[in-house]
């Protein structure tokens, strides 16, 4: 199934989906997952705010929202992961990275939900974390459609949330 890319409340033009696709499918592969129906919500601040109100009963901004369909019996991934554009430029600049890392970053970061890895214990968090960078390292230097980079693993910590 492809990997669906829309922006909503905002004009942000995303110009990688073929390669970020075939990253998508594979990581899921090398997870043992299928990837079945993904969406990439690229939107405003202001509206993942309110959805992270609406839905998760949180109020304060932040970079990504997973909403996880996958199906651990059939191992095939699917939900929505909806991003704050503004939120992943804040934490780029905040994290000394790029805009383009610090996306990826945040897409991956959504996949691995979707693959059933979470982020709530400094456990879970220090696992992601390494994850992310393995699965960067081939998005910048396995995957084709650009030139080999090196992947910022410096990036620390996350952001405090800022409320509303």
């Amino acid at each position: 199934m492809p990997v669906n890319y829309c922006t909503e409340a905002c004009d942000f033009i995303f110009r990688g989906k073929r390669k970020t696709s075939a990253w998508i499918r594979r990581t899921a592969r090398t997870e043992g997952w299928d990837t079945g129906a993904v969406s990439v919500v690229f939107c405003s601040d202001e509206r993942l705010l309110e959805v992270n109100n609406k839905y998760l009963n949180h109020n304060y901004f932040t970079d990504i929202i997973t909403f996880d369909y996958s199906d651990p019996e059939k191992k095939k991934i699917a939900g929505d992961l909806m991003i704050g554009i503004g939120t992943v430029r804040d934490n780029a600049a905040a994290f000394g990275t790029t805009f383009e890392n610090e996306l990826q970053r945040v897409i991956i970061h959504g996949i691995l939900h979707l693959c059933g890895y979470g982020d709530k214990t400094p456990e879970e968090a220090a696992r992601m974390k390494s994850l992310e960078n393995k699965y960067l390292d081939l998005f910048y230097n396995e995957i084709p459609g650009s030139a080999p980079r090196r992947v910022d693993k410096k990036r620390k910590g996350e952001p405090e949330k800022q409320k509303k």
